[in-house]
């Protein structure tokens, strides 16, 4: 079991089209995972309850346009967020 809230970089980074978003929680709590474009308009959002322990959320961008995102992590009043690059 993980002892702090920690959001991994995405791999593979810059990816087409799809990546892994990797995050460990140290409590069983309700996690929301959310990927924003440069405007900050959400463009993606799950919103699970989860034990502790370490998850991976797989994130497609097939249907999105080649940029920067930022992903978010939200658990417990943590808040961790991380940019990511789609190259088509």
């Amino acid at each position: 079991v993980p002892k702090t809230y920690k959001l991994h970089q995405n791999y593979p980074n810059p990816f087409n089209p799809a990546t892994t978003i990797k995050y460990e929680i140290p409590k069983n709590a309700e996690v929301t995972v959310k990927v924003y474009d440069l405007l900050g308009r959400e463009v993606f959002s799950i919103n699970e309850y989860k034990k502790a322990g370490s998850y991976e959320v797989k994130f497609d961008g097939s249907n999105l346009a080649s940029g920067m995102y930022f992903y978010a992590l939200e658990v417990n009043g943590y808040k961790d967020t991380k940019k990511m690059v789609l190259l088509k």
